[in-house]
């Protein structure tokens, strides 16, 4: 029988330690907290971690992927509808394990393995919003600068000169604000156009 490559064998066989791990993740997302051996945790760990990833792009594709694991459709669809959606802002430690002491008996480590559902910090959450407010402010500074370049061909193809160069400023204006390389192709749209507009008045 082949060695596993995260730690000792689980059940008596490959197939068999498969279905071990998924009954415990199905029951992990069932419960959202689960106590059991320490070595079966940090084996299904993974396995949970990665069906959540699924679960967060949500499309057909992933759901049958993880239909492929977990069989049992009730379980997939709380997976899905409920804590995917949770764990939308978290991009990975979807689960957390908490030791409690040995087992009675064959004193074997027990710990609780859970699903991490609470929100993100304050401060990550600050971090997130002001990753947002820069992606939205680069979006809108580049579409300022296209539109600038769009009004100083319009302008061109009008013969208004002065409409042309105006736009022009505007378009240099946004791609200073923007600083990327779209942005100052706009801007250079926007002068050739300005100065043709020139040109064509003399």
């Amino acid at each position: 029988m082949p060695t596993p490559t995260k730690g000792p064998r689980l059940g008596g066989g490959p197939a068999h330690e498969r279905l071990l791990l998924a009954n415990l993740a199905a029951q992990l997302f069932t419960h959202k907290s689960i106590t059991t051996t320490q070595t079966r945790a940090k084996r299904m760990q993974p396995l949970a971690e990665r069906m959540i990833t699924f679960a967060k792009r949500g499309d057909l594709a992933a759901r049958r992927r993880v239909l492929q694991t977990i069989t049992d459709k009730g379980v997939v669809h709380t997976l899905f509808t409920e804590i995917a959606p949770v764990v939308a802002e978290r991009k990975g430690g979807y689960t957390r394990i908490t030791k409690i002491g040995n087992r009675k008996g064959d004193n074997a480590a027990m710990v609780v393995i859970e699903l991490v559902l609470e929100p993100l910090t304050a401060g990550q959450a600050t971090v997130r919003e002001a990753e947002a407010a820069t992606a939205r402010a680069s979006r809108g500074n580049q579409s300022a600068a296209e539109t600038a370049a769009e009004k100083a061909e319009d302008a061109k193809a009008a013969g208004d000169a002065e409409a042309a160069v105006d736009a022009a400023a505007e378009a240099e204006a946004a791609a200073d604000a923007e600083g990327t390389a779209d942005a100052e192709a706009a801007a250079e749209v926007a002068e050739e156009a300005a100065s043709d507009a020139v040109d064509g008045k003399k």
